[in-house]
């Protein structure tokens, strides 16, 4: 009988170096190199995190535990932003690296917390709902979801209040009115004529969502003069409140080509013939409107005109509407 021995060897763990952020200062804080097991974590993979840490066991062999916060950047009132990328992550890593991460936060004294969640990444989103997380807004290609931490009160913004729409008093030197018949909305089919209207995007300046809208409606080019009004009203648009500034506007060519997805008619009228429509006079807001932008016609009447700023802070430029009838403000 023969014996034969079999020599068992250890594993052996082969170490390569990589860029490395440090969680130990807080999470905005780099480290140069980090020494980390060859094959068990990739380079992209290492961009999420923050934290990690290799330790051998007690049995014979060794074994590498890694340890892990989601990477993040400290914002300006002691909270953390949390970017997602768009990479494959499964629900369970998630889970963990989202509590140790809310460990850490804590015990660094943090205050909100927001992850910002790409679409691709929807199947994290329950792991973070059960760590007390919520939704705060969604745009088409996320979600944003937060969590305040301290036992106070929360402090956090709520998400946008207001939509922004405008409407668009046109009137010519023949003290005609543009106005517009709608294929869609509350005034299909009334017959009604009525200014054209739209909303203000995102990042976008009253003044030239007016003249914007303005074109799309009628393909009339126009330069805006001034908000005449505005008026505020709340539960508007899925539960949101509303905003709608009534802008006058000079009109800078003639032919009107109406828009055809959304606009059944398009026409210069007297504006003596607009005002007089039973609609118009029926309803209150729209007879105060239509008395205002009389007014203005016969220059007994001035609005707010937009003149060009800056803050201290960003120098990023924006316009503050101002009743200028007795300034003299340089732009």
């Amino acid at each position: 009988m023969t014996t034969c021995k079999i020599l068992i060897r250890p594993r052996v763990l082969r170490f390569t170096i990589l860029p490395f952020a440090s969680s130990k200062r807080g999470v905005s804080t780099s480290h140069p190199f980090i020494l980390c097991s060859k094959g068990g974590l990739s380079r992209s993979r290492l961009g999420k995190f923050l934290t990690v840490r290799s330790s051998m066991s007690s049995s014979s062999t060794s074994v590498e535990q890694v340890d892990r916060i989601l990477g993040g950047r400290n914002d300006d009132h002691g909270g953390v932003v949390v970017e997602m990328t768009n990479e494959p992550l499964d629900p369970a890593v998630f889970a963990s690296l989202l509590r140790a991460s809310l460990s850490q936060w804590r015990q660094q004294g943090k205050r909100g917390v927001w992850i910002k969640m790409p679409i691709e990444l929807v199947s994290l989103v329950e792991a973070a709902v059960k760590e007390g997380f919520y939704f705060h807004h969604a745009e088409p290609k996320y979600l944003m979801l937060v969590l305040w931490l301290p036992t106070t009160p929360s402090t956090l913004p709520a998400n946008a209040s207001h939509r922004v729409g405008i409407g668009a008093f046109v009137l010519n030197e023949k003290n005609e009115v543009l106005v517009v018949q709608e294929k869609s909305g509350g005034f299909r089919g009334t017959g009604v004529w009525k200014f054209p209207t739209g909303v203000v995007d995102e990042g976008e300046d009253i003044c030239n969502a007016a003249v914007r809208e303005v074109k799309e409606e009628t393909g009339i080019d126009s330069k805006f003069l001034e908000i005449l009004a505005f008026r505020q009203s709340h539960k508007s648009y899925f539960e949101k409140s509303d905003l709608f500034f009534v802008c006058m506007l000079q009109p800078l060519s003639k032919d009107i080509q109406p828009q055809e997805a959304e606009i059944e008619a398009a026409q210069w009228m007297p504006f003596e013939e607009y005002v007089a429509q039973p609609f118009i006079q029926k309803h209150d807001l729209l007879k105060k409107l239509a008395d205002i932008c009389a007014a203005k016609k016969e220059r007994e009447y001035a609005g707010f005109s937009p003149v060009p700023t800056t803050t201290g802070f960003s120098q990023k430029k924006s316009y503050l509407y101002i009743n200028n009838r007795s300034l003299n403000l340089e732009e």
